[in-house]
């Protein structure tokens, strides 16, 4: 999104605040005397100005929210119901009452009054911002794939379900656990708060369970002294990614691909022409690097004790994921849930549009 068009939308949510504020006011307190008066007077062009611009000003600032870097969607729904519901109880409790009896003292039927319209979009707007905050906060949750960390499994601009309660019932915002539903198994793709900021979300592959003694050598796993089997399959290219071994990796119940690349991998500083994406860096696995390459990962060997009510996670992708080998482990507690399905894919970075063949695949 071009810079001006941010700092326009940052302009326009933060007049939100006061244009709104004006017009809850009129709605709630003034308009309805200028209804009840003899000869009802016309809007005063202000308020009427007012009135016109909220729809944008309210549009501007729902946008700033999506567009945020770090968005906590269940703070955002909890906002929304303790509004609207305070704005429903206020009305239900004293103004509606105070409206009516204002209409018997004019001699005017209480029923024929219109309701304000700020009681009536609260209203309609707190059953459906409840049955969604309950949804996302106990059942299921949409998550975007941000990164290419967890290639070939889940692509960058897959869509994906989260299944809330695989890992326990939580309260929304504080994340205390109500409800012990059940805890990762090893091989589960799993989402949960990085530990080193909590506001985001990361998805990995759980790897180490508590009390596990985990080794990450040369991209492959053993745990507890066991080599996890992974066999080559064969050799893996998308034109942002040249020359990667591509397996398969029994890891618990869970058969699943992963890549690698047995030499150490090397990153261009822009996609190579052969890429599709406008966004992606250029990856490269053996033979000549260009002059520009950097090398993505040095150390080649991890050992991890992992304590108890803690996890490792790390992405399929073994040499470009930023993952419990650069950051440690991940607590009981920053768990959000497992995932399932893909039900939607698209980049907007990348030539092409949807792929339509990823939806409806469940992730394993």
């Amino acid at each position: 999104m071009p810079p001006f068009v941010m700092q326009l939308i940052v302009v326009l949510s933060w007049l939100a605040i006061p244009v709104g504020l004006v017009c809850v006011i009129d709605d709630w307190l003034i308009k309805p005397r200028r209804a009840l008066a003899a000869k009802p007077a016309r809007e005063p062009p202000l308020l009427t100005g007012c009135y016109r611009v909220l729809p944008v000003l309210l549009v501007a600032a729902v946008l700033r929210i999506f567009v945020a870097e770090a968005v906590n969607f269940s703070a955002v729904l909890v906002l929304i119901c303790a509004v609207t519901g305070i704005v429903w109880l206020i009305d239900a409790t004293l103004l509606a009452k105070r409206r009516a009896a204002a209409a018997r003292a004019a001699g005017r039927d209480p029923a024929e009054q219109l309701e304000p319209t700020t009681v009536d979009y609260a209203r309609s707007f707190f059953p459906v911002a409840l049955a969604v905050l309950l949804v996302r906060a106990f059942l299921f949750e949409p998550f975007r794939i941000p990164s290419d960390s967890m290639m070939p499994t889940l692509l960058d601009g897959d869509f994906i379900v989260v299944e809330k309660f695989a890992y326990g019932l939580r309260l929304p915002v504080t994340h205390t656990k109500i409800l012990d539903t059940g805890e990762p198994h090893r091989g589960d793709v799993a989402v949960f708060r990085y530990p080193l900021n909590p506001r985001e979300d990361y998805i990995k592959r759980v790897v180490g369970l508590p009390g596990d003694h985990v080794v990450v050598r040369d991209d492959r796993l053993i745990i507890n002294g066991k080599k996890i089997p992974l066999t080559i399959t064969g050799t893996y290219n998308d034109g942002c990614y040249r020359n990667m071994q591509l397996g398969t990796e029994d890891l618990g119940s869970h058969v699943h691909q992963v890549l690698l690349c047995p030499v150490p991998l090397e990153v261009t500083r822009n996609p190579l022409p052969t890429c599709p994406r406008t966004d992606a860096q250029g990856y490269i696995c053996g033979g000549p690097a260009p002059a520009d390459a950097l090398p993505l990962y040095e150390e080649k060997v991890v050992e991890m004790n992992v304590p108890p009510r803690n996890y490792v996670m790390i992405g399929d992708n073994r040499d470009n994921s930023d993952d419990s080998r650069v950051w440690g482990f991940v607590p009981e507690r920053n768990l959000v849930g497992r995932a399932t399905y893909i039900w939607f894919n698209w980049d907007i970075d990348r030539k092409g549009g949807p792929i339509w063949s990823r939806i409806g695949m469940r992730i394993r």
